[in-house]
């Protein structure tokens, strides 16, 4: 694609109609009625799909103008941070009425002359959000207005080589998306299976039973007791022990100082921890950070230690330094890696840890807090035989992570060189089929 194949656009001339600010509704109307995409589904989900949402309840006048169609782009009005605003999402699958709220402007646009995937992709690359910089208002919050966004100028080749180029790069999230998606499904299993072991302890009530675990073989089932005894955390299985957290987990307080980074140092930040996964979505490098940061190792796990930021939890795929925020924590048994992770991960600790953490402007948890929750510690016989059923879902996931950032990096890379016409679309398609994406 060169300069000579595009056109210039004003983005209100690729649209069917005006852009339009969402919806604001009282509490007593919420609850209840149509779907609404609020900033979390925005920011959580470019491609947004059939997920789960808040509900609002609309008149008939307010859902003939305010209801979502596929294909729709929508673009945060306003954000904390002055690289969330204008952040663009677009709507793939709508299963049922859907609303959005009034920090959302949507768009939609004309399929005749221009394809939605093409703009969500020249929105989502740095051509399009350099050009998204150029109407940021800085106020108390950083913000666009729809008026603003209209006047852009777009650069659009032909519709049939729009449509190349989205299907190109649709192809690109597909795959990751497939990986995230897998790794979601190890996820679970590895939930499944701590809570079956170590908070039902369903291996123990079969024993008791006189049958044997299901899934387990023989040797690994009689390393579980065939009875419970009763201790301060309630009945537990025989000769386990009533410990806590820091009996078998430990922080990691190795701090680095600016001067000692280096740009192509890894970094992970808050912002680069999804909600509820064990596996990273992005990270960034140190660059120009200003900051000591806590230095942490491949397998490590970071925990985020501020409220409502307690959901937060992943295992390090690589080595690096993360903001001081997150605490950096490992098992002081390598055995006991995997179960010190999991209750990291679940909700009954991320509740103890609401609880426990305090201060006013932002509410955080220490590590000492953290260590003394109290926890049925199994002999490392049992732990060590739940690290190795898990160990190979992790490193799968831990390999999908990386998988999946190659596969991001790569899409960030061409997408502005081929929208800004710098590389030709054959180019492009022969270079990724070499590439076998």
């Amino acid at each position: 694609m060169s300069s000579k194949e595009t056109q210039r656009y004003k983005f209100r001339e690729l649209l069917i109609e005006p852009v339009r600010n969402g919806i604001y509704k009282q509490k007593e109307f919420h609850g209840r009625g149509c779907k609404i995409v609020n900033m979390g589904e925005l920011f959580a989900f470019s491609r947004l799909g059939d997920v789960p949402m808040k509900r609002v309840e609309l008149t008939s006048k307010e859902m003939e103008k305010s209801l979502l169609q596929s294909g729709d782009l929508l673009f945060a009005r306003r954000s904390l941070t002055a690289s969330g605003a204008g952040k663009c999402s677009i709507v793939k699958n709508i299963c049922e009425p859907t609303t959005f709220e009034s920090s959302i402007i949507r768009a939609r646009p004309n399929s005749k002359i221009v394809s939605s995937d093409y703009l969500y992709y020249f929105f989502s690359s740095p051509v399009g959000r350099e050009l998204m910089g150029t109407i940021l208002r800085q106020v108390a919050v950083s913000g666009i207005t729809g008026s603003d966004l209209m006047e852009l100028d777009i650069y659009c080749p032909d519709i049939s080589t729009q449509k190349r180029i989205a299907h190109l790069f649709s192809a690109l999230d597909d795959r990751i998306a497939l990986l995230r998606e897998t790794n979601a499904t190890l996820e679970a299993i590895a939930q499944a299976l701590f809570k079956s072991w170590f908070v039902d302890f369903d291996p123990v009530h079969a024993r008791a039973r006189g049958e044997q675990p299901a899934g387990l073989p023989p040797e690994v089932a009689a390393l579980f007791p065939d009875s419970f005894e009763e201790s301060a955390l309630g009945m537990i299985p025989k000769g386990w022990d009533v410990g806590v957290l820091g009996d078998v987990a430990e922080t990691s307080r190795k701090q680095i100082k600016p001067e000692q980074l280096s740009a192509e140092t890894l970094y992970v930040g808050l912002e680069h921890i999804p909600r509820k996964q064990l596996g990273l979505d992005s990270w960034g490098t140190a660059g120009e950070l200003a900051s000591a940061k806590s230095a942490f190792e491949r397998n490590d796990i970071l925990f985020g230690k501020l409220r409502p930021y307690f959901h937060k939890v992943v295992i390090a795929p690589f080595e690096g330094v993360c903001s001081t925020d997150i605490l950096v924590c490992k098992a002081k048994q390598t055995a006991y890696h995997h179960y010190v992770a999991m209750h990291l991960f679940s909700d009954e600790l991320i509740a103890y840890a609401d609880r426990l953490s305090n201060g006013a402007k932002m509410p955080r948890i220490n590590w000492k807090d953290l260590a003394a929750y109290e926890v049925a510690i199994p002999p490392s016989e049992v732990a060590e035989q739940f690290y190795i059923l898990i160990e190979p879902m992790i490193a799968r996931m831990l390999a999908n992570v990386e998988q999946a950032q190659t596969l991001a990096n790569l899409r960030d890379t061409l997408l502005p060189r081929l929208i800004s016409g710098q590389l030709r679309l054959p180019d492009t398609e022969q270079q990724l089929k070499d590439l076998a994406v």
